[in-house]
Formats: structure tokens, sequence, C-alpha cells
């Protein structure tokens, strides 16, 4: 069982740079590019000691933000990065980068942000939608993630017209998207049961989220949706997520995520298996470390 760090630092001095479309632009377009060219460079630096970071203390997948390369999908200061003045030295890092994660067995992903639903009712929404993952696709294909996972978004009217929206949504996207996608549970709308034929159907690998399932359990329970989750990805090491509520499972938003991860929302059928299971909590680094430790002991007292 490997854990997985997600997108920041809560103490290690590892940090990615941002951008806002205000500040940006109001640069000229040249300055734009150079301004933006500047922090793809820092943040390719960045992702790379993040993997590094991760390698050395035994965690095995970092998710990479979707603000890797700050504003490229913007509608009015959006880019290529081939159109960065930095792009031949940002290019080498990220092949670097791509290379490191591989000779050191750490797995890349990303998780696009909510409002990135191809199966949206909206055409607008979809259109944009597709743009976003196509970025990802590239970003994905640059720095060797091995996937992109969505969630199923809304569902109006209803969740099977929902569900075949997005099955159209994602066969339009080119095969170095398509080929990354994985869906997600999530914990107000599709369920674990709800994603499962639309797997089988789309070829499609099913990312489980413990904490998302607990919130909507729908007709199948955790242990069994572990083995099915599990059965999508084939010969691939399958993915998956936890976290633990705050303020418990009695709370009233048990949705929100705590700091750390209490042992008793880790599902025991994970201990010794082949699976990547990436910690969604505050605390970040400082949660998984915490995690792994645990882990470690009772896959040894399992051992033994």
């Amino acid at each position: 069982m490997r854990l997985g760090l997600c997108c920041t630092f809560l103490a290690e001095p590892i940090k990615f740079r941002h951008a806002t479309a205000r500040f940006v632009g109001a640069k000229p377009r040249a300055a734009q590019r150079l301004h933006l060219g500047e922090i793809a460079l820092a943040n390719a630096d960045a992702l790379a000691a993040a993997v590094a970071w991760c390698a050395g203390r035994g965690i095995g997948a970092f998710r990479i933000s979707s603000q890797l390369f700050p504003l490229a999908t913007h509608p009015e200061v959006g880019y290529e990065l081939e159109e960065l003045p930095t792009w031949s030295g940002l290019e080498r890092r990220l092949a670097a980068v791509r290379e490191l994660a591989r000779a050191r067995d750490v797995r890349l992903s990303f998780h696009p942000d909510q409002f990135v639903v191809p199966g949206s009712a909206s055409p607008a929404v979809v259109e944009s939608s597709l743009a976003e993952l196509e970025h990802h696709g590239v970003m994905a294909e640059l720095v060797g993630a091995e996937q992109i996972t969505l969630h199923g978004g809304g569902a109006q009217p209803d969740k099977a017209t929902a569900l075949a929206r997005l099955e159209r949504g994602l066969d339009r996207l080119s095969s170095r998207a398509r080929s990354r996608i994985a869906l997600e549970n999530d914990d107000r709308v599709f369920t674990v049961d709800d994603l499962l034929p639309v797997c089988a159907r789309a070829g499609l690998p099913l990312v489980h989220d413990a904490h998302h399932h607990r919130c909507l359990p729908g007709r199948i329970d955790v242990e069994e949706a572990i083995e099915l989750a599990a059965a999508t990805w084939g010969e691939r090491e399958p993915w998956a997520h936890v976290s633990s509520p705050k303020g418990g499972w009695a709370s009233k938003q048990p949705q929100i995520h705590d700091d750390y991860v209490r042992p008793a929302d880790v599902p025991r059928a994970w201990l010794g298996r082949r699976i990547t299971v990436d910690v969604e909590a505050k605390a970040k680094e400082q949660a998984v470390l915490r995690l792994l430790r645990w882990v470690a002991a009772q896959e040894g007292r399992e051992a033994a």
C-alpha cells in the first residue's frame, strides 16, 4: 500500500507560485508571457523537489495541482506552453521531472477543479471543460502523470441522462487526455454503483474514495467497492482516496476534511495490498507521514 501527497506542502519549503488574471492582464502581451514563463520554470523546479521529497520519505505518489501553469486556459490571458519564452528550458525541466518520477517510482496524477464538468447540461461548460482536460492531457504527457481524476458532475435532469452526457463528452477528447481519465465517486451525487456501469462501458478505471463512500454509500458496502473498483484497473495498480471528517462522522457536515486521517477511517482491506491511496488531509505532508508510520506498523504486524 503506497500513500500519496496532494498538491502542496504545509511546512516544507517547497512552494508553487501562482498568478492572477488581473495582475497579469495589466501587462503588455510580451511581458505577460515572460512573467508566466518564469512562473512555469519555478513550478517545474518545485515539482522536481516535491517528487524527490516524496521519494526520499517512502511516499509513492504526488498529485499535481491543476494550476501548475497558472492561467494557461484563461479566456483572456491564456497561452500554449510552447508560446512561453522560457519553453525550451521548461521542456527540459519537465522531462527531468518525468524521468525522476519514473526512476524513483513516484506515481503522478491530476484532479481538475470542480468546474470541470464534461457531462454538464450547459454546452458552454462542456466546451470549457474539454479544453481544460486537453490542457491537463498536455501537462500529464509532459511530466509522465498516469491519470486525471474526475467526478461525475451534476445529475440534471437525472443521473442516467447526466452520465450519458459525460460519456459523450469524454469521447470527444484526444487519446492523450482520454486515456488518462479516471472517475471518482463523490459525496453528494454519484455513488460507486452509479459509476461502475459507466466505467465498464467506457473502459475507465474507478478511483474509490472511502470518505465519499461513507457520506453517500449507495447499494455497495466499502469492502465490496474496494474489490469492484480495483477490478476496473486491470493490470494497473488501483488508485483510491482517504480522508477523515472534521468533527467526526456525527458532525453536521461530515464531508469536510480534517487535518489528519484517523486510522479507523482507513479500510483494512487496503492494508498489504498493491494500491495507491492519496491522503486528502489539510495537514498535507505531516498527515501523510503520520499515516505512513501507522500503515507500516500495521502491515508489519500482519506480515509477522
